[in-house]
């Protein structure tokens, strides 16, 4: 698949990931075995080093030491268009805040003068997020806090939430969850 053509491996503190490229921008970041990893399109992938995988390891390796990890690399993420206005939205989250899978259902509803857009709908989407971390889908939770449907697992996601300040606790985000428009606090 040409959005995979390349990757290349990160090893994170929270277990190991691979990166797939174009040749020009980041087309996705997975945990390693994670829920819906394409292990099977990447079979015919070529390992490489590209200055878009450079520039994603620097983001990374800044995003876990707990920094600002600035600018995020080049992204081109291919889905339906219902899938890249979530992700869209996903990339407006910032880092130490958390919003619910009804709160960006109700933002695209705004966003499209008024169609219903069902919170399962945007689970779905979010579930499918192809840039792990970096499009942030771990800052989404539940109506009532749950920690829920995050395709790297729920430990990851508590830890990637913690990391960023904000409080987990037996599978229950403590942060009350933002709605649009959010306060940009810092990716």
């Amino acid at each position: 698949m040409e959005n995979f053509r390349y990757k290349s491996e990160y090893l994170s503190p929270l277990g190991p990931m691979t990166m797939a490229g174009d040749g020009e921008c980041l087309t996705g970041l997975w945990f390693d075995g994670q829920k819906y990893f394409p292990a099977p399109l990447l079979l015919d992938s070529t390992q490489a080093s590209l200055p878009v995988f450079d520039q994603t390891c620097v983001w990374l390796d800044r995003y876990f030491a707990g920094e600002n990890p600035g600018p995020v690399p080049p992204l081109r993420l291919a889905g339906t268009p219902f899938r890249q206005a979530v992700w869209n939205l996903l990339q407006e989250i910032p880092r130490g805040q958390v919003v619910t899978y009804r709160a960006i259902a109700r933002q695209l509803s705004l966003l499209h003068g008024g169609v219903r857009v069902s919170a399962q709908a945007v689970g779905g989407a979010v579930g499918h997020n192809p840039v792990s971390i970096v499009v942030p889908c771990h800052r989404v939770v539940g109506c009532d806090g749950r920690l829920t449907g995050y395709a790297g697992g729920l430990d990851r996601k508590a830890s990637l939430l913690r990391d960023e300040g904000v409080g987990c606790e037996k599978g229950i985000c403590l942060a009350v969850p933002g709605e649009w428009p959010l306060a940009d606090v810092g990716r």
